[in-house]
């Protein structure tokens, strides 16, 4: 997305707002090896709420990952 910076005066200059994405590796136990994933904060969320394992499965019922 494409905003403003706006200073104390009010003068606006263009600024980008960047995605907020980590490199994060995670171990899987069932496959004794470790994965590196590009992910969001909320991404970063969801697994540390589900689980990897279940958080990779419906993920790949979604389609977002090919399966390997």
């Amino acid at each position: 997305m494409i905003g403003n910076n706006v200073s104390h005066s009010k003068r606006r200059t263009k600024r980008k707002f960047d995605v907020n994405l980590f490199d994060k590796k995670f171990y899987l136990p069932g496959e004794d090896r470790w994965v590196t994933l590009t992910l969001s904060a909320a991404g970063l969320r969801h697994i540390n709420k589900m689980g990897i394992t279940n958080a990779l499965k419906k993920a790949r019922e979604n389609g977002y990952i090919a399966n390997i």
